[in-house]
């Protein structure tokens, strides 16, 4: 079956709608960071450069870094963003452009997280680096999607009576990374843990200007979950979004955090910048191990 030009949506050259890239422009090793001019702090460590290319806010380079291929493309902010970017890419590698019919062959591909992040817990300081073990989805964007098989429902059950969940808001959903992906990432200077992707940056992460929240109390309500000895680490805007789509899709997906701020004793790092970087070098060596 053919997938039909609304579904599938080509620009007049034959690249993919909104990331503006044909198949041959796309590594399978793909670093997503979600501010567009992170892009060059990755790519500046690269050997050469073979590829670049932006719409809106999305920008992509591909080249090489000690003799690996990789792809580093801007993802903007938030869950929505990302159900743009996954389908997209997939499609590069899955669906046969000029016929619209799905490859039998299936490509899997790797992507890695490199985003910046606040800590729930005060004994995960600023300037450290964090690895997503799972992702608690509290934005909703998933539920479009058929996600009996990827969800944990122990520990969904679990954190919605921790935390008495307003049955208006979109029900929680936990994913879990790639273990292959976790492997070659994982070292004794990077911490571990649950993190929680919200919807928006103030409301829905607690934070509270001229407008009341629907549960004051919710932040520590999360930061108190643990479930066997897993417990909640951070909130950011992509992760459960990643990981969930990832998942359906059959890729690979880690989430490598760079903690610059601390709400449990409302620190924020003097350098964020180089706690960027420092990842940024972090990952691009583990990955060529």
């Amino acid at each position: 079956m053919n997938i039909e030009h609304s579904e599938l949506i080509l620009n007049t050259d034959g690249s993919i709608y909104h990331l503006n890239l044909s198949p041959e422009n796309v590594a399978t090793d793909i670093i997503f960071v979600g501010d567009q001019y992170r892009v060059d702090k990755v790519t500046q460590y690269f050997d050469s450069i073979e590829f670049t290319t932006q719409k809106r806010e999305f920008k992509t380079t591909t080249g090489t870094y000690k003799g690996k291929r990789l792809t580093v493309i801007s993802t903007g902010i938030g869950a929505d963003n990302i159900d743009i970017v996954l389908n997209e890419l997939d499609a590069l590698f899955n669906i046969d452009l000029k016929t619209r019919k799905i490859k039998e062959i299936h490509t899997q591909l790797n992507i890695i997280r490199i985003g910046t992040s606040g800590s729930l817990q005060a004994d995960i300081p600023v300037n450290s680096f964090l690895l997503s073990t799972h992702a608690l989805d509290l934005n909703g964007m998933l539920h479009s999607y058929q996600i009996t098989d990827i969800s944990h429902p122990v520990i969904e059950e679990a954190f919605i009576k921790h935390t008495n969940w307003s049955i208006k808001k979109p029900t929680p959903l936990v994913i879990t990374n790639s273990k292959i992906l976790e492997k070659k990432l994982t070292s004794n200077t990077v911490y571990k843990g649950i993190t929680a992707t919200a919807a928006g940056f103030y409301g829905p992460q607690g934070r509270i200007l001229r407008l009341a929240l629907q549960d004051a109390k919710l932040n520590k309500k999360i930061d108190s979950f643990n479930y066997n000895e897993n417990r909640i680490t951070n909130l950011e805007m992509e992760t459960s979004a990643i990981y969930g789509l990832s998942k359906l899709l059959g890729h690979n997906a880690i989430s490598m955090n760079a903690i610059i701020a601390n709400r449990a004793n409302g620190t924020f790092s003097e350098n964020p910048n180089k706690v960027i970087s420092d990842l940024i070098i972090y990952t691009l060596d583990k990955l060529v191990e």
